[in-house]
C-alpha cells in the first residue's frame, strides 16, 4: 500500500498538521493511530450531559494568537480561568502557592511579615521556583521556603515523578512555582478555555475532509514494512521507532479511577491537588469546565505510576539530563531520514501543552510547506 502522507497518531499534533497538508497542499492523508477513538489524550465524551476527559483534566491556555485563532476555527470557546486547590494542613488554598495561600494558612502577624519580604525580596506579581526560594539567605523566608517544599512540593513529586523536586530538571518544578501575587488562577495566559463541545469535536473538525482518511486501533510498528508513503509524519515515541536501539527514553504514565456521584457536586472545585494525603494526586470534577447544571456528577481520582511498555501509556517524559542526552542521540539519527518529521510529546521528547503541540506542528507543516515549494 502506498500513500502520499502517512501521518502517525491522531491526537492534537497529528490532526493540525493532517489538517493543513490537506486543505493547503491538496495532498492526500492516511493518519493512523493504535487507540480507538481520535484525539488521543485530549479525547473526552459525554455522560449525563456533562464532558468527560477521559485522559484527565484539559484546560487550553496559550500566549499564542495564531494558535488560538487557528484551533478557534473548529469550536466555540467557553470562557474558562482554570483554579486549583491543595489539601494543607487540613485546608483547601489556592495553588500554585501565593500571597493568599499564605494568609489563609499562617497568622495574620506571620502572614503580613512573609508578604512584605517576599515582595521586597523577588517584586510583586512574580514567579518564583520553589528551589530558587529554598536559596534564600532570609530566616523567614527560608522557613517559608521549607514549609513549601515539604508540604507542596515534596511528595506530590514523589507521587507525581517518584523523584525528589530537585532530581528533575528545573523545567519541570518550574511549572509550578510560588506566586508572589494575589491572582489565584493556575494559568495566566491571555487565551484560556474550553471548546463547548469537547476536544473530540475539535479534532472532528480538523479531519473532516475528503483528502484525510483516518485508521484505528493501527499500530505504526505492526504495519510499517506494509505502506510505504512520500511523506511520513510522526507523533509517536521516537525510541520505539528506532527499535530502542539506543535505549528506552523514560516516561511516567497515569491511571484513572472515575466515579459518578448521585448529588450535584463533590468537591468545591475542577481540580482538588492532595500533596501530603493519600495515593493519588489529584481529584477532578469536570462539570467545572462547562458548568454543566446536573443532578449527579463524575470525578477521576488521579494515580501516577511508572510507564512499563505494553501495560500502559506513556504521559510525561521525565526531563532529566541523561534522558534529554539520550533523546538527542535519537534526533540526531532522524535527521538521517528523507521527508520524515518527528512531533509531539513523544516524538519530540517534550514536555509540552496542548498550545505548544499545535504550535509545534504548525513549524512543521511551513517547513513542509517550503521543502515541497523548492522541489
Amino acid at each position: 500500500m502506498h500513500v502520499q502522507n502517512l501521518i502517525v497518531g491522531c491526537g492534537f499534533s497529528g490532526a493540525t498538521l493532517a489538517h493543513k497538508i490537506a486543505t493547503e497542499l491538496h495532498e492526500e492523508v492516511l493518519i493512523i493511530d493504535a487507540k480507538p477513538h481520535i484525539a488521543g489524550h485530549c479525547y473526552d465524551d459525554w455522560q449525563d450531559g456533562i464532558c468527560v476527559h477521559r485522559y484527565g483534566t484539559h484546560i487550553f491556555h496559550t500566549n499564542l494568537k495564531h494558535v488560538w485563532d487557528f484551533v478557534g476555527r473548529f469550536t466555540q470557546w467557553y470562557p474558562y480561568m482554570h483554579t486549583v486547590k491543595a489539601q494543607i494542613d487540613g485546608q483547601e488554598v489556592p495553588i500554585p502557592f501565593n500571597l493568599n495561600t499564605i494568609h489563609q494558612l499562617f497568622p495574620s502577624t506571620m502572614a503580613t511579615l512573609l508578604t512584605e519580604k517576599l515582595i521586597s525580596r523577588f517584586g510583586f506579581n512574580v514567579k518564583v521556583p520553589i528551589l530558587q526560594l529554598r536559596a534564600a539567605e532570609d530566616k523567614d523566608l527560608a522557613f517559608l521556603a521549607d514549609y513549601i517544599y515539604e508540604k507542596v512540593f515534596l511528595n506530590y513529586t514523589l507521587k507525581q515523578w517518584g523523584m525528589k523536586p530537585e532530581e528533575l530538571d528545573p523545567v519541570v518544578t518550574g511549572r509550578v512555582p510560588v506566586y508572589v501575587s494575589r491572582d489565584n488562577r493556575y494559568f495566566q495566559d491571555t487565551y484560556q478555555g474550553i471548546p463547548l463541545n469537547g476536544y473530540t469535536a475539535i479534532v472532528e473538525k480538523m479531519l473532516d475532509h475528503p483528502l484525510i482518511k483516518v485508521q484505528l486501533n493501527t499500530s505504526y510498528q505492526d504495519v510499517k514494512n506494509n505502506i510505504s508513503c512520500d511523506r511520513l509524519c510522526y507523533t509517536g515515541p521516537i525510541d520505539e521507532f528506532f527499535d530502542y536501539t539506543l535505549g528506552a527514553l523514560p516516561y511516567r504514565s497515569l491511571a484513572f479511577d472515575f466515579v459518578r456521584f448521585n448529588r450535584p457536586y463533590f468537591q468545591s472545585g475542577a481540580v482538588i491537588n492532595y500533596p501530603n494525603n493519600y495515593n493519588w494526586t489529584r481529584i477532578g470534577e469536570y462539570k467545572y469546565f462547562l458548568n454543566t447544571p446536573s443532578e449527579t456528577t463524575i470525578v477521576s481520582y488521579e494515580y501516577p505510576q511508572p510507564f512499563v511498555q505494553g501495560q500502559n501509556d506513556r504521559y510525561y517524559p521525565i526531563v532529566k539530563a541523561e534522558n534529554t542526552a539520550l533523546y538527542a542521540q535519537y534526533a540526531e539519527c532522524a535527521t538521517q531520514l528523507k521527508n520524515t518529521f518527528f512531533l509531539g510529546r513523544l516524538g519530540d521528547y517534550q514536555y509540552y501543552d496542548m498550545d505548544k503541540a499545535v504550535a509545534r506542528a504548525l513549524d512543521v507543516f511551513e517547513r513542509i510547506k517550503n521543502e515541497t515549494s523548492n522541489d
